[in-house]
């Protein structure tokens, strides 16, 4: 899913926001020796942080047919995961790096979703919608600033993008049978049904009579079936 959404991105800004220019867009870590070693106009997305979106999320499961309509399967509903990107603009001077991310904004301002026409792979079979904010201020977790320390890097002008791309991968349970109109039909399997009823527990009284027992315990499907009526 990640490498999916990074094709959308470098897809959209460079049939968009970098029409015609000779502008690079690249993934990697801004560090100050990755810096260093930049000699052409590049645009840096780079991946800092993932994590789930929890607002996003949706409890039960949902329903897989076959053919003829029918329930063979129950799943999870998709959980989203926020991607969030930093973007900075690289030239040799602060104006056109300035230039670039304005370019960039304008591009991200008109979709609250990644374009259904620059999704690949798995995003575009799901059909569903990869929305995205940017520029929206951090969580109070996280800064920018400890992101460029981390790189070791200086605070550089950046725009932030967060993606929430939706992950399917979980389990699949098999669908019990179909009840139709019948309903279901229960019984006893045939050791059961044909076996004989154990008789109750006696104690021989004068003159050969046998009486039972009461308040003794009873053993097999007597006892069973005389413990549910008693219930």
């Amino acid at each position: 899913m990640i490498h999916e959404v990074d094709e959308a991105l470098r897809a959209m800004f460079r049939a968009e926001a970098l029409a015609g220019g000779q502008v690079t867009v690249v993934f990697d870590a801004p560090t100050r020796d990755w810096a260093a070693k930049v000699n052409a106009p590049t645009v840096n997305l780079y991946l800092y942080d993932i994590r789930e979106d929890m607002r996003r999320r949706e409890r039960g499961l949902l329903n897989e047919y076959d053919e003829q309509g029918t329930i063979v399967a129950r799943r999870r509903p998709p959980r989203y995961f926020k991607l969030s990107y930093l973007i900075t603009a690289w030239t040799k001077r602060p104006e056109d790096e300035h230039r670039l991310l304005s370019s960039l904004l304008s591009c991200l301002l008109r979709y609250e979703a990644l374009p259904a026409e620059r999704l690949t792979g798995t995003l575009a079979e799901l059909g569903v919608s990869v929305p995205m904010t940017v520029a929206l201020p951090p969580p109070e977790d996280r800064s920018f600033a400890d992101v460029w320390s981390a790189l070791g890097g200086e605070l550089k002008p950046s725009l932030d993008l967060v993606v929430s791309v939706p992950v399917t991968e979980s389990p699949v349970y098999p669908a019990g049978p179909q009840v139709g109109e019948e309903g279901v039909r229960l019984g006893f399997s045939d050791s059961s049904r044909d076996a004989p009823a154990p008789a109750p527990p006696t104690q021989p009284m004068p003159g050969g009579v046998n009486l039972p027992v009461y308040g003794a315990r009873r053993t097999g499907i007597a006892a069973h079936v005389a413990e549910e009526h008693t219930e």
